[in-house]
């Protein structure tokens, strides 16, 4: 029997969870009534743009969830240090120590690239942007704040990649804390 759902954002997490696992193109209307519990009258009422509304949804909460738990943060922190160290605790709990993919990472490397391109974009450009910020905070000059935020957002996703590949999550947090002790260290 179908899933009785009181709003919206109580769907989305799991439609992430539906495209994390299958991608935009994989992501059938019945895999996708199957991971939500939703009929399909309730998962068009909720998204009358179908499966690419839906997919909008999921990127702009995972957004919501960037910009308010990593990209302000760093930009906020008055101690750079502690803004640094707050990002990777963040990014660590997100990704569930690194059990749980990037969907927007999957999104830009899959065939829906050009669909999201821009949100694709603007989430990564954001999260190097609000890094490299506060690394010129902490005394970087602006080329080396922005090769080491550019360095770590991409470790952070290839980390995401090579944990998921060798079935060892514990890489990723290891990772994570390497680049945390570089960003702390250097300068």
């Amino acid at each position: 029997m179908p899933r009785v759902m009181g709003e919206r954002r109580d769907v989305v997490p799991l439609l992430a969870e539906v495209f994390r696992t299958y991608g935009f193109e994989g992501a059938s209307l019945a895999r996708i009534a199957a991971g939500t519990g939703m009929g399909k009258g309730s998962m068009y009422n909720f998204f009358p743009g179908g499966k690419e509304e839906m997919a909008e949804a999921v990127l702009s909460d995972i957004d919501g969830w960037f910009r308010q738990q990593v990209f302000q943060p760093l930009r906020a922190a008055g101690d750079v240090r502690q803004g640094v160290a707050d990002m990777f605790t963040a990014v660590g709990r997100y990704f569930l120590s690194g059990r749980k993919v990037c969907l927007v990472g999957v999104f830009a490397l899959g065939h829906e690239r050009d669909r999201f391109a821009l949100t694709v974009q603007s989430y990564f450009a954001e999260w190097v942007q609000a890094l490299a910020a506060a690394l010129r905070r902490g005394g970087r000059d602006a080329d080396t704040a922005l090769a080491l935020a550019e360095d770590v957002v991409g470790g952070i996703q290839g980390a995401l990649v090579l944990a998921r590949a060798a079935g060892e999550p514990e890489l990723f947090m290891r990772a994570l804390q390497r680049m945390q002790q570089r960003l702390l260290t250097i300068g």
